[in-house]
């Protein structure tokens, strides 16, 4: 398990003023993917294959604040070989799963976590290239 903090997330009310925001006040660039539901970030230059293409950032997405995203506020995105595994971990540690494993596209999967402390904070599978 690699334990990186790879991504992050931002809930919005609106899509355009958030967008507008980020990109005016740090030059983020904003790509909505509507068929996802899901807005990408990319805050430094950035290949769509293998995201940052110089070290000291990482790239996040926003999404529209929901039920389905339990984060009510930014989120950090941590990479993981396995989400089963994981999440056991993090219940072993005494922490809980909000949202269980679930799809995104083809590329990966996410899931969920609470803290001890109630913070919730986001996990991420590579797919499997084969």
């Amino acid at each position: 398990m690699s334990g990186k903090v790879v991504h992050f997330e931002i809930p919005f009310d609106d899509s355009d003023r958030a967008g507008k925001f980020y990109g005016d006040a740090f030059g983020w660039q904003i790509m909505p993917m509507p068929e996802l539901s899901y807005t990408m970030v990319s805050t430094g230059p950035s290949d769509q294959e293998t995201g940052p293409t110089e070290s000291g950032f990482i790239n996040g997405g926003m999404f529209q604040r929901s039920d389905e995203f339990p984060a009510k506020g930014p989120n950090i995105v941590i990479d993981v070989e396995s989400i089963d595994d994981a999440l056991s971990k993090v219940k072993d540690a005494g922490g809980s799963e909000v949202v269980g494993k679930m799809p995104v596209g083809d590329m990966g999967f996410t899931a969920y976590f609470a803290d001890p402390e109630g913070n919730v904070l986001g996990l991420w599978e590579n797919a499997q290239q084969g």
